[in-house]
């Protein structure tokens, strides 16, 4: 393989590998603090449920 081309080809995946970290940990992170619960979790009977529109 040429070595710019692998340089190009581990900048690129790098990048893209690091953008999906980041928007896996803020989506993770978001979830539970927009539902003020975790997803798997039972929603408690006395909550009003919400609609998501």
């Amino acid at each position: 393989m040429h070595h710019e081309l692998r340089r190009f080809l581990s900048r690129f995946i790098g990048t893209v590998v690091l953008a999906l970290i980041a928007v896996i940990s803020v989506a993770f992170l978001s979830m539970p603090i927009s539902l003020n619960r975790h997803p798997g979790e039972a929603v408690p009977v006395d909550l009003p449920s919400r609609h998501m529109t």
